[in-house]
């Protein structure tokens, strides 16, 4: 495991995906920081890069298949993936439920890793594991690019992330970019249709 916060912030910052002004996250949470992975990942050499410290920490972890959530995780889990030889499929809303569409499944006893590129309160994760539950799948690991709790997520497996950082969020009832009349905008993919 070679790169450093340092570097993997220089990797957000040449890339264009570290944004600062006032955004809604996935969560719904209010934040002055939003890191725009889909900019990292429009680089393949900095998807190989990133992906294969993510491969590395896992590859003792016997996975045949890595799932991620759609739409920011799927670049993240198919590149982890491919370094690691492995299947990768993703997970997708219908009608506001996670579930596996595309005739993709799992089967029980499954081993799943699975792979987010951005983590805040970990509830697409979470979602992702429900449905790999429900299939009996055996989730062996969480790994992310970033962790936005700054390590305060417990997934009660395994969990690695690249980066940790404690990045302040608000709820919008009691954000102060709302009170001072600034308007929030919402970069991410929930509620694509």
């Amino acid at each position: 495991m070679g790169l450093t916060s340092d570097q993997i912030l220089e990797i957000f910052r040449k890339s264009g995906a570290l944004l600062e002004g006032h955004f809604i996250l996935s969560s719904g949470l209010h934040s002055a920081s939003y890191f725009q992975c889909a900019q990292v990942f429009q680089y393949p050499e900095y998807a190989e890069i990133l992906c294969s410290e993510l491969a590395a920490h896992f590859r003792s972890y016997h996975v045949d298949t890595i799932v991620a959530p759609a739409v920011g995780g799927i670049v993240t889990g198919y590149e982890t993936a491919r370094l690691m030889g492995v299947r990768s499929i993703f997970t997708e809303r219908v009608q506001g439920e996670m579930t596996l569409r595309r005739g993709f499944s799992v089967s029980p006893g499954e081993n799943v890793l699975v792979v987010e590129d951005v983590t805040t309160t970990g509830g697409s994760v979470r979602e992702v594991i429900d449905v790999m539950q429900k299939n009996q799948a055996r989730v062996v690991g969480i790994g992310a690019v970033v962790d936005r709790s700054g390590g305060a997520i417990d997934f009660g497996v395994p969990y690695h992330a690249l980066l940790q950082m404690q990045v302040e969020t608000f709820d919008p009832d009691v954000c102060p970019m709302c009170a001072k009349g600034g308007q929030a905008v919402k970069p991410g993919s929930r509620g694509l249709k």
